[in-house]
């Protein structure tokens, strides 16, 4: 856990910052050695970025499991423990790392349109886009609590026509293991439930910085894609 000695918050928020540029770096890395492909299955792409994570970028460990997510699988949240699936020649696949890179962590996700589905390749281009404007909204509205940035994530979504597939649309993220933290577990994510607002200081007083995530259905609700990154205030 943290303690007085740790880096003032400017510090601490560039440190936070360089972490998700690592892990972007890897995430270019993984694009660039063509591992999410048709024919390829999750487990092979997990095994493939395990390899390219250790070896490129020395990381030895990460703060939550790597997600590989293909096809009918693109619709399943975190917790979700569904049958592996290979990707086929039209899908969609997502990633979702959670690298530790030093004391910090890094969480980000990505969406493969794989194939020329204009479909699939429409929800991969609106991840970034409802990204933008749940970051937006935060920011023009400091006091926003969980519960409302949830419910803001919720219908930009269906304002474009897909469904917020996410049970929460984000959460805290800080030096390694943030999850050992004390304090109201609810109070750390961007979810029904937590009315207190994003800018409430944590257990030290300190300001809390997070992570938003979109996860995108298409109407049908049988694939869709999923997107993450640190929230900029």
């Amino acid at each position: 856990m943290p303690d007085s000695a740790a880096p003032d918050e400017p510090a601490r928020r560039a440190r936070l910052e360089a972490a998700e540029a690592k892990a972007l770096d890897l995430l270019s890395a993984i694009r660039a050695a063509g591992l999410v492909r048709p024919g390829a299955s999750e487990t092979q792409i997990d095994a493939g970025i395990a390899e390219i994570a250790a070896a490129d970028f020395g990381i030895s460990r990460n703060w939550h499991k790597r997600l590989v997510r293909a096809g009918a699988n693109t619709v399943c949240v975190f917790a979700d423990m569904p049958p592996v699936r290979t990707i086929s020649e039209d899908d969609t696949a997502y990633l979702d790392l959670g690298p530790v890179f030093g004391e910090w962590e890094a969480d980000v996700g990505e969406t493969w349109a794989v194939g020329a589905d204009p479909a699939k390749h429409a929800l991969v281009a609106a991840l970034p886009d409802v990204f933008a404007e749940v970051t937006a909204r935060a920011r023009a509205h400091p006091d926003i609590a969980g519960a409302g940035l949830y419910d803001f994530a919720c219908r930009a979504a269906a304002a474009r026509g897909y469904h917020f597939g996410g049970r929460i649309a984000g959460h805290t993220i800080g030096e390694f293991p943030h999850l050992t933290w004390p304090g109201e577990k609810a109070q750390q994510l961007i979810a029904p439930g937590n009315d207190t607002a994003l800018t409430a200081p944590d257990h030290l007083g300190r300001p809390r910085h997070w992570i938003v995530e979109v996860h995108l259905l298409e109407p049908g609700r049988t694939w869709g894609g999923f997107y993450e990154r640190l929230l900029r205030v």
